[in-house]
């Protein structure tokens, strides 16, 4: 056995064994808003954590209904979704990130993994990168993710 030290990550097995299929923006809007980490719904997007995060309070804005290109947004839905995800950086300010990644992947060859578009409002902090991803193939999330909810959940509230 080697000397490598192990990082347990036992949370992921529900990642793992999802099934594959369904829309998981779709999902995220039926049932218990913070057991399916939905912050905030507006008439026409929402706002959700991501519940696999790049980093801590990695949040995606997506329209309520089912679009497969921002082409097909209606201008309503196009200004709130802009909206939504200047909510969503100013929600994270909560969490005294140094910086922001905001963006779309349109299309699998882009990265995206769902046909429901979506924009990811990542905050980024200085020296958040760091050997883990290169080395070992594995990020590090600094808190649960129910605790950041609360946390951009108390944001909202304010």
């Amino acid at each position: 056995m080697s000397d490598m030290e192990k990082i347990f990550a036992p949370w992921r097995i529900e990642y793992l064994g999802k099934k594959k299929g369904g829309c998981i923006f779709c999902d995220a809007l039926k049932g218990n808003d913070e057991e399916n980490l939905v912050l905030l719904k507006g008439g026409k997007n929402f706002i959700v954590m991501n519940a696999y995060p790049y980093t801590n309070g990695h949040l995606m804005v997506a329209p309520l209904r089912h679009v497969t290109d921002i082409e097909e947004l209606t201008d309503d839905e196009r200004k709130e979704h802009l909206d939504m995800v200047i909510k969503a950086k100013s929600l994270l300010t909560a969490l005294k990130p140094d910086s922001f990644n905001i963006g779309m992947n349109l299309g699998k060859a882009a990265g995206a993994g769902f046909g429901h578009i979506h924009t990811h409002v990542v905050p980024r902090w200085k020296g958040d990168t760091n050997f883990m991803p290169v080395i070992a193939d594995t990020k590090v999330i600094s808190e649960a993710l129910k605790a950041t909810y609360k946390k951009l959940e108390e944001q909202i509230n304010k």
